[in-house]
């Protein structure tokens, strides 16, 4: 029987078995990496992306829908605010950009204002919200119309959107939500910034009466 010492003498690379391992990128790009001994090849995976159950594959479609929530107040993505095409059919004249990180394309064309906020049940979306909602009576008071636009149109943007109601249109949060869902049935402010809108005081609400 050999000993440890004469089993690692006598081990040999070309012993070594082919292994490979099927690897799917954030963009969705799968590759196979195949290895033997010390050599290592990459080559494309055959297999389609439909075909993978494992790896995050990104939703790559463009969402350039929006939702009309009052005449001069619109909702939506961040597609939306960088597609010219919609922001001149929906007559747009002022962006409220509250992402985080997303640029603001047209500068010279609109009235931006950012206000940057964390899509994190943690984060403090009342702190912003008269910030927010004096852009948007800005706008109205300007005879223009305003889209709220977040990264994907369906939290923060929704509830700077509800805020806004509740605060100067003097609406309930249930009433406030259902008119958001309505013009933007993806609407859906994290578990955080329901609980925080639930408890919202507005002046609209302490006085009893609407603007």
């Amino acid at each position: 029987m050999q000993s440890l010492t004469e089993e690692i003498q006598s081990f040999s690379r070309t012993r070594l078995r082919k292994q490979c391992t099927r690897v799917t990128s954030l963009s969705g790009r799968r590759i196979i990496e195949t290895w033997k001994g010390s050599t290592i090849t990459v080559v494309e995976d055959p297999i389609p992306i439909e075909e993978t159950t494992l790896g995050y594959v990104p939703d790559t479609s463009w969402d350039v829908q929006v939702g009309f929530v009052k005449p001069y107040l619109l909702l939506g993505s961040q597609d939306a605010a960088h597609d010219f095409g919609t922001l001149r059919k929906h007559k747009v004249s002022h962006i409220l950009n509250v992402a985080f990180g997303v640029e603001n394309v047209f500068p010279d064309l609109f009235i931006y204002k950012t206000v940057s906020i964390m899509d994190h049940p943690d984060a403090d979306v009342l702190l912003h919200m008269k910030e927010c909602c004096d852009f948007i009576q800005q706008a109205r008071n300007e005879k223009g119309v305003v889209l709220v636009h977040c990264n994907a149109g369906v939290s923060r943007a929704p509830a700077v959107v509800i805020g806004y109601l509740m605060s100067c249109d003097g609406q309930s949060f249930d009433s406030a939500l259902s008119m958001v869902k309505s013009a933007r049935p993806a609407s859906s402010p994290n578990r955080g910034f329901v609980e925080q809108l639930r408890n919202f005081k507005t002046p609209a609400m302490t006085n009893g009466s609407k603007n």
